[in-house]
């Protein structure tokens, strides 16, 4: 292997006219079916010399002589081939016009036609044999190191795209540590062939065996695009053996990126409730996006920042990133130029023109710090997705959800109307259908600002609820995670608690889709999947931390607190909704068409007057005035609904822990 890395292109500058020589006497000796100096005469000579200068002058060219032969492709082959070609068509056209100038010359017209062949064989065959006896000794065993000094035995499941990538930079890098036993996949064509050389052994149900046959000591799921059933069906099986998984992120945390063993990571819950990735108009968002001024309010937070990762991607002129937390606001405008940077090193698409990135601390709540912020960016989008959305919290402080989740958006909506914003969209909650909380109520009446707004000027502006999106702050999923860190008991509020997911990533692309189709005051619903169970949520979590339930950590049942629902609704019975264009995206008519309340402003100003009076006996009485269908904590609770669900809410530190029972090891 040594002794190859040392070999340069100089030595193939040798050896191409050594071997494009000899390919020149057997073109000869094919045709004439002999070879005699006086039979070929001069005319050999002559096309001989013009091939051995014109071919290396031609591959010069070309840049075949600066390429790193042991990482030859396709790439490579396609260049090799073009060169070879022509370099042939030169030298033969060359050759044969001298025939006619030159007395007493014979060249017969095939020999360039029956050169082509054998020039492509002479100058590749030791560029890609090189390429290959490098790659034999990149897989010898002995070359692997890992963490214990011997190479993992690996199992790759999932023989795609993905599963391939993975492979060859396992088998080329061989510092990774890693040997390849094989590939899993359930596609019975693939049953028995060889990917990147390394084979197909069975489907996921061979994989028990497999693991023990050949020695396995680490699973890596390789499959993107795989929902959560067939991952945590793969998971159980090997956490059955003993066997470490790994997996590849989905589709929506990639957004784009190369598949790369860098991003292998171990499995997580978002995994095991991951969703069949559906198909995504980007054409539309660049359009939408491209060379735009783009304003997003809690961009520090989970979705704002997801949202400005992504809106980057499509090449705004300049990005306004709007919080209140200084702490949050500096790291993800610094995550963001940081990825400038790299991009601008890559020379990619939009290196020319980079985003100008913006950072702003500023609070909603003020409208004088709002317009002046308007006035300097003149933003053309805003993406609004700061709130205050923690169902407990906002039960104790009603007059800060009011004042941030609904006045904080009327002054939005008043300077993006002053400056002429273009497009708006409201990050809104399901927990706005038929409210039981403040914070639900409060963002149903946002909503309303928003369609009055919209109505009035004529502009898309619209809001896209939807609902829990693991792994944001405060979520249930950190609730666990701290309480498993810490020992447990693991808190749930009640067994028959269900809510809906989606990943942050998947959350965030679907806003952007539903703004390419907003046309002006529309309420969209997410497809939020199918609803889930706190309680199996809890044990998930619980098991993919290495841990049993009962055993190791319980889980304890500590009763539904105010503002809660057994099941958050998607729809209200009897709410006319659609799908739209977007399968994965329903538009609510009747929250889109609705007839806004003729005092509407009116009760907004006394709204505003009960919050910065702090007056918070009024306030529920306003907000019941304002959303007929609000149930307030202390009216009777809601404990069930027809549909799914959204934002979760769990006991928190401060919360006194009466536990109804507790799961112990085999209860479901």
């Amino acid at each position: 292997m040594a002794l190859i890395r040392q070999l340069r292109n100089r030595y193939f500058f040798f050896l191409d006219v050594v071997l494009l020589a000899v390919a020149v006497v057997f073109s000869y000796v094919l045709r004439l079916e002999t070879f005699s100096v006086e039979q070929v005469g001069a005319g050999f000579f002559f096309f001989t010399s013009v091939v051995v200068i014109v071919i290396p002058v031609v591959f010069y060219f070309f840049g075949v002589y600066s390429r790193y032969w042991i990482y030859a492709s396709v790439e490579e082959l396609l260049l090799l081939s073009g060169a070879v070609t022509l370099g042939t068509a030169i030298s033969g056209t060359i050759g044969l016009v001298s025939v006619w100038i030159v007395p007493n010359m014979t060249l017969p017209r095939s020999i360039p036609f029956i050169f082509l062949p054998l020039a492509l064989v002479v100058t590749g065959a030791p560029r890609f044999g090189m390429r290959l006896y490098a790659q034999q000794a990149r897989r010898r065993p002995e070359l692997h190191h890992g963490s214990n000094g011997l190479p993992q035995r690996v199992l790759v499941v999932g023989a795609g795209n993905a599963g391939a990538i993975v492979v060859r930079e396992m088998l080329n890098n061989p510092a990774l540590g890693m040997d390849v036993a094989g590939f899993i996949d359930d596609d019975s064509r693939k049953l028995a062939a060889r990917i990147a050389g390394v084979p197909v052994l069975g489907n996921r149900r061979a994989i028990p065996q497999l693991l023990e046959q050949y020695g396995i000591n680490l699973v890596i799921i390789a499959i993107p695009t795989a929902p959560g059933r067939e991952i945590r069906d793969i998971v159980t099986i090997c956490e059955r053996a003993s066997v470490p998984t790994k997996i590849m992120p989905g589709l929506y945390e990639m957004l784009g990126d190369l598949v790369s063993v860098n991003q292998l990571r171990n499995v997580q819950i978002e995994d095991l409730l991951r969703r069949e990735p559906v198909q995504t108009d980007t054409a539309a968002v660049q359009r939408l996006i491209a060379n735009k001024r783009v304003l997003v309010t809690g961009g520090g937070g989970s979705i704002g920042s997801e949202l400005c990762r992504q809106i980057l991607r499509f090449g705004p002129s300049d990005l306004i990133v709007l919080g209140h937390g200084e702490n949050s606001i500096f790291e993800t405008c610094g995550e963001l130029n940081r990825k400038l940077i790299n991009l601008a090193r890559s020379g990619g698409d939009m290196s020319a023109a980079l985003p100008r990135i913006h950072s702003v601390i500023a609070d909603i709540r003020f409208p004088d710090r709002l317009r002046a912020v308007f006035e300097q960016y003149r933003p053309e989008i805003v993406f609004h997705a700061a709130a205050h959305k923690h169902v407990p919290l906002m039960e104790s402080n009603p007059t800060e959800a009011v004042g941030n989740n609904v006045l904080g958006t009327r002054n939005l909506l008043d300077a993006a109307v002053m400056v002429g914003v273009e497009q708006f969209v409201m990050i809104s909650t399901d927990k706005a259908v038929r409210p039981t909380s403040v914070m639900g109520a409060s963002k149903r009446a946002a909503e309303m600002l928003v369609h009055q707004t919209a109505w009035e000027i004529g502009k898309p502006y619209v809001a896209v609820r939807f609902g829990n999106v693991l792994g944001s702050r405060g979520s249930v999923l950190h609730t666990f995670k701290r309480q498993i860190a810490t020992g447990g008991p693991v808190t749930v509020t009640h067994p028959e608690m269900k809510r809906y997911f989606m990943t942050i990533p998947e959350a965030v692309q679907l806003v952007l889709q539903a703004a390419v189709l907003g046309q002006g005051g529309e309420v969209f619903m997410l497809d939020m999947g199918e609803p889930v169970k706190i309680v199996d949520l809890a044990r998930d979590v619980i098991e993919l931390s290495g841990l049993e339930v009962g055993r190791d950590i319980e889980i304890i049942f500590t009763g539904m607190r105010p503002g809660e629902k057994l099941h958050e609704e998607l729809f209200t019975p009897g709410e006319t909704y659609r799908r739209t264009e977007h399968q994965k995206i329903f538009v609510i008519d009747s929250a889109s068409n609705q007839v806004l309340p003729s005092r509407l402003n009116h009760l907004i100003a006394q709204l505003e007057d009960t919050v910065y009076s702090n007056r918070t006996e009024g306030l529920l009485g306003l907000m019941r005035d304002l959303l007929p269908d609000f149930q307030a904590a202390d009216d009777t609770p809601i404990r069930s609904g027809n549909a799914p669900e959204g934002e979760l809410s769990l006991p928190g530190d401060d919360v006194q822990v009466t536990p109804a029972r507790s799961i112990r090891r085999g209860e479901h």
